[in-house]
Formats: C-alpha cells, structure tokens, sequence
C-alpha cells in the first residue's frame, strides 16, 4: 500500500483551518438544534440537515486543500528555479609570488590560488609574465585588480601586467620610464595610480590599455599607493618623505599633504571615511597616525614589552600594517620578533591588546573582506576572532608559500564579481556621530 503525507498535518497554517471548520461544524449543528422550533426553514428533519452541513465544510475545505496544494507546488518549483539560476560565489585568495623579493623558494613564479571556503586549500597555479631582462623573474612589488575589465594587475620591478581572470591569459604587458613599485586601481576599475621604483614621480594609466595619462611628481621616492575608496584621492606614500601626498583625481594633481611624521614612511592604511591614516616609519616599532583632513599628526604609538632587533628585510622593524574591516582593530607586524601585534582601535590612540607568534617574519598583512581572517606574509591563516593560527598556505607540493602581495577575489559563473584589497583597509565609510 502507498502511504501519502498529510499536507494539512504538517502545515500549522492548514491545522489552524481545520480546527476553525471543525468549531463552526459544531456551531453550525448547535444552532439548527436550538432553533429548530422557532424557525420553519429547520424543523425539516435534522439527520438530513447536518449531512448538507457536513457537505458545504467538505466543499470549504476541498477548496482550500486545492489552493495550498498549488502555493506549496509554486513555490517549491520557485525555490527550485531560484537555486538553479543563482551560481554559487566562489571565494579565492591569489598569491603572487615571489612576493618576498625575488625568492623562488616561497611560492615559484605565478599565482598561486587558494580555496578560501575549503580551509585555504591549494586550488591552481597560474602562470605569469615578469622577467627581468636576464629572464630571470622579478620581484612583484604589487597586486591589484579590477572588476571592469576582470584582470588582475601585477606590478614587477620593470613593468606592469595586466592578466584576464577567466582566460588567465596575459592581456598585456608594459615595462615604464622609472620601473614600478605597489599600484592602486580605482573603485570602478578604469584608472591605476602606478608608482615609479622609489624615484621621483607616479604615472596614471588607463587600466585597459595601460597607456600613460599623466606623470605626478612628488620628489618623494614614490613607494606605495592606495587609491581612497571614495575614488576622489589618492594617497601616495614615498620611503623619502616624512610627508604623505593626497593627490585629486579629477585633476591627477597633489591637492594637499598629511604631516610631517618622525620618520619617512613605509607601509600605511587609512580608514573607509577617509579621515584617518595610520602609518609605519623608519626605526618605529609601532605607527603613527595623522588626520586626513586636517593634514594635521595626531598620535605615535610604540609597541610595550618587545624590542626593536634585527630585521631580514625592509630596514624598519614595523613594515606592514593593516585594520581589520570593521575598523577595530589594528594589527601590525613586528619584523624582529616574527610577532604580529593587535591594537584595539575602537579607542584613540589605540591600545595594544595582544600578539601572535607567526612561522617568520611578516613583512605586510591585509584582511579577508568578511574579516574573519587575517593574512600576514607569512602565510599563516589567523582566525581574527580567536586569535589562532588556522592554517598555513601550502602550494601543490605542500611547499610553504609566503608573499607580501595577494588578494581575496570572488567569482560567479567564471568572472570577477569582487574583491579584497591588498592594504588592509578600513570598510567603515561614514563617521560615527557622538
């Protein structure tokens, strides 16, 4: 015997009903035996009354057993459609290497791609331009990408690389006056800020053609580069310079300045409203922070309980500095002490909180754009909740791989649909009111 689900047992909804039709049954049975005598149309014979009663309810609830029958089909068959016509999200993280200088033994050469949602797991390996003119690979100074024209752009210590991230074919690639070092794109993808390798000026580009549009010079040993969210600036940071150059977009003109601070500066950060900018200098173990819109210094902060040693790389014992999306905290590398140190910046100046001990030195950190984890240069993958370390990125052949430049990216139906950035920016783009 087949055996049938009840669709009004299981439904609330539906048992609701049935109890109102089985009360107004009763009701309807205690009034044609209350009244019969007083009203002529029910002194007929009462038997064959509530048979007619017993029928209308049949009808009632027939009719609405139909209805919810069909809304249930409907809207199984449209939860069905929705599911097939809406492609899954697939997260990436792209690490390009060798994003430690020129070292091979952190990564190889190309992209190496990780499953987020997978614990990080190893994904692919994309080969990349970038050769020397010994045909050596360079050092990648930096990584960015755009979701207008859906490539992927690396920087090199000669040129710049522009890669389609569905094809993974090289589009172009451009050696410029100068090298490059760390470029920014523009919030809509068609403009890129390109630094020359710590010399005088950066030129603007078109993200699709890579043809130069203005050169900006600053004088300052253009460094590193991050196009502000709003896509009006664009902060440009020179390791000659203890000033930080805002530059106008509309005009690709340096419209004002940020400082001074102690030291000139290395890796920085700045919040999503734009007002804030957190910097590291030269012979600093800690960061300095000045107003964005005063171009006023505001706050030096020193890390407690830790000493200022050797350094592999870089000359500065904090190089990397990131906030976390949600704007609370700050976490800084501490190059000496292979340590990662955490502020909380819900206070200002921020207060040291905590570290974490990391498998080398950390030399840039950045965040995954949910925020749940961090990733140093290491390679280590940091719970930012719990503090722990998760996972560390291993290539194909369980290789370690470490590299100051990667980026979180997320694909449907093959094609860019977002992405992380490389600096670890704040994600908080209006100012809280008092």
């Amino acid at each position: 015997m087949v055996h049938f689900s009840d669709p009004i047992s299981a439904d609330p909804n539906a048992r609701d009903l049935r109890n109102i039709l089985r009360n107004l049954r009763v009701n309807l049975t205690g009034f044609v035996l209350t009244n019969r005598q007083t009203h002529p149309l029910l002194t007929s014979n009462v038997t064959h009354m509530k048979a007619k009663i017993n029928w209308l309810l049949f009808l009632i609830g027939g009719v609405f057993l139909v209805s919810t029958t069909a809304w249930i089909s409907s809207k199984d068959t449209f939860v069905t459609n929705f599911s097939k016509s809406a492609p899954k999200v697939q997260r990436y993280l792209y690490v390009v290497t060798p994003g430690v200088r020129n070292y091979l033994g952190y990564g190889g050469h190309g992209i190496q791609v990780f499953d987020i949602d997978n614990n990080h797991k190893f994904v692919k390996f994309i080969k990349t331009g970038g050769l020397s003119k010994n045909g050596k690979p360079s050092n990648v100074k930096g990584v960015d990408v755009s979701l207008a024209t859906n490539c992927i752009y690396i920087s090199t210590l000669e040129a710049l690389q522009c890669i389609d991230l569905t094809t993974e074919k090289l589009v172009w690639e451009k050696p410029y006056e100068g090298g490059v070092d760390r470029i920014s794109i523009s919030p809509d993808g068609t403009i890129i800020y390109m630094p020359s390798l710590e010399k005088e000026f950066w030129t603007v580009v078109d993200a699709r053609t890579g043809d130069i549009i203005k050169k900006i010079v600053t004088n300052s040993g253009a460094h590193n580069t991050i196009y502000g969210p709003d896509g009006k600036f664009v902060y440009l940071a020179g390791l000659k310079s203890t000033m930080l150059n805002v530059a106008d977009t509309r005009t690709h003109t340096v419209a004002k300045q940020v400082g001074p601070f102690a030291a000139d500066i290395r890796p920085f950060t700045i919040n999503g409203a734009q007002t804030l900018v957190y910097v590291n200098v030269n012979g600093l173990l800690g960061f300095e922070i000045g107003d964005l819109v005063t171009g006023k210094f505001l706050h030096r902060v020193v890390v407690e309980g830790f000493n200022i040693g050797e350094v592999k790389r870089h000359g500065c014992p904090s190089h990397g500095i990131g906030m976390t999306p949600d704007e609370k905290e700050i976490w800084l590398c501490d190059g000496a002490n292979n340590r990662v140190h955490i502020f909380d910046n819900t206070v200002m100046p921020p207060v040291q909180k905590t570290s974490i001990l990391v498998r080398d030195m950390p030399g840039w950190i950045t965040f995954s754009v949910d925020g749940k984890y961090a990733y140093p240069s290491t390679g280590d993958i940091i719970d930012v909740k719990t503090r722990k370390i998760i996972t560390t990125l291993e290539d194909q052949d369980f290789n370690a791989v470490q590299s100051e430049k990667m980026v979180e990216i997320h694909f449907s139906s093959g094609k860019a649909v977002a992405a992380g950035d490389q600096f670890g920016l704040g994600q908080v783009k209006k100012v809280a009111k008092n």
